[in-house]
């Protein structure tokens, strides 16, 4: 799950603001290295995601690349925003690469060089992600054979809530999970109460207020398209929802059990109830509609298409019958520790993390058993102006 919240709010005064996002900006990656825990080895379910969409993905890089100057045009450069430390981006950057290459290969065209610019939040596990790179550059070499044009990775640590790279230096652009994470918790949402984002019992002032700053930080993240040639196309997944109800919490249900594990440990008085009511994430799932508006609204964009897919739960673990659930309930478990223990821990002390995560497994498998939960994807492909 490509991370990239740029900070969450914590009950602080304006004064102390500033310090405490950047603070907090440390401790908002996923959690690196290649243990038990780590993203590396518990990003099946946004593999899942990453192998539904990749048709799509494949068929703009495509269009993109045909409608290129060749052979005028030499060098291909491609960023991967939230690209996060495990295999995923790897394997979507050698997918496209792959793409290009035998399109070259059926057109007669010489491969072009490869710029790839790899970008998260500098506390983004890059070491593990460089190390890997070399072993992924060979197997390429290997299928797709030496006529392969030169590769140049780069890692790139920032916001793309602000610019990161040169003006019209991009011809494509892919992130994947990444946008559904705001640039911070929106203010004024102290009546929250035991809730962590938007939850069933959210106030409507909560709803609009995450909603305020989800067209703010991607109406932001559209004026920075000027990175983008002009027929240049970027590909986004997002966590998201199939109705417009804000209300609806089929895009954060996953979020909202979290919340319910957080509370039990209140009522244990394993966590202290200030503690809880001060912890709140920056994360809003939206839907086709919404964002079809902005898109709209902020005018660099043509989408070429726009589409809700979903996935089960049970996605996570692909090596697991059917009806294994407490398999399944183990492995999502697993995954939304890898996205949330460094949040979990930065805020509420390491101590709690695995009596905690055990608690959440058994609400996982309760729901699992009884609801067969899905989550939604919203898929936009947008071609720049």
């Amino acid at each position: 799950m490509h991370y990239r919240a740029v900070a969450y709010y914590v009950h602080i005064t304006r004064e102390n603001y500033a310090i405490e996002r950047l603070k907090m900006i440390k401790m908002l990656c996923m959690k690196g290295g290649n243990g038990d825990t780590s993203y590396a080895n518990n990003s099946l379910l946004q593999k899942q995601v990453i192998t539904i969409t990749m048709p799509v993905i494949q068929a703009a890089m495509t269009n993109m690349h045909r409608n290129m100057s060749f052979p005028v045009t030499k060098i291909l450069c491609m960023a991967d925003l939230g690209c996060s430390s495990g295999p995923n981006t790897i394997f979507i950057m050698s997918e496209l690469v792959r793409t290009i290459y035998e399109t070259c290969e059926v057109s007669g065209h010489k491969s072009p060089e490869f710029q790839i610019y790899l970008n998260d939040l500098p506390g983004n596990d890059f070491n593990t992600l460089f190390k890997s790179l070399q072993g992924s550059l060979e197997k390429m070499v290997q299928v797709m054979g030496t006529c392969l044009g030169p590769c140049f990775f780069m890692g790139t640590p920032g916001s793309f809530y602000g610019r990161l790279f040169p003006s019209k230096s991009l011809n494509f652009v892919h992130s994947s999970y990444s946008l559904m994470w705001l640039s911070q918790v929106p203010q004024g949402i102290e009546n929250n109460k035991e809730n962590i984002c938007i939850g069933s019992t959210s106030p409507p002032n909560v709803l609009e207020a995450y909603y305020k700053q989800f067209q703010k930080d991607f109406s932001l993240f559209l004026r920075c398209s000027e990175e983008i040639m002009a027929g240049g196309q970027m590909v986004m997944t997002i966590m998201g929802r199939k109705n417009e109800d804000r209300s609806s919490i089929e895009g954060i249900y996953t979020w909202e059990l979290l919340a319910m594990a957080l509370n039990q440990m209140v009522s244990e008085e394993i966590i202290e109830k200030k503690k809880m009511e001060a912890f709140n994430v920056p994360l809003y799932t939206p839907s086709t509609g919404e964002v079809k508006l902005e898109v709209e609204k902020e005018g660099s964009f043509i989408i070429d298409y726009l589409e809700v897919s979903q996935v089960e739960w049970s996605a996570c673990n692909w090596g697991l019958s059917t009806n294994d659930t407490n398999g399944y309930q183990y492995d999502l478990a697993q995954c939304m520790r890898a996205v949330a223990e460094p949040m979990l821990a930065g805020h509420f002390g390491e101590s709690i993390i695995d009596q905690f995560f055990h608690s959440y497994d058994n609400i996982l498998c309760d729901r699992i058993i009884k609801e067969n939960p899905k989550l939604y994807n919203v898929t936009v492909v947008m071609v720049k102006k």
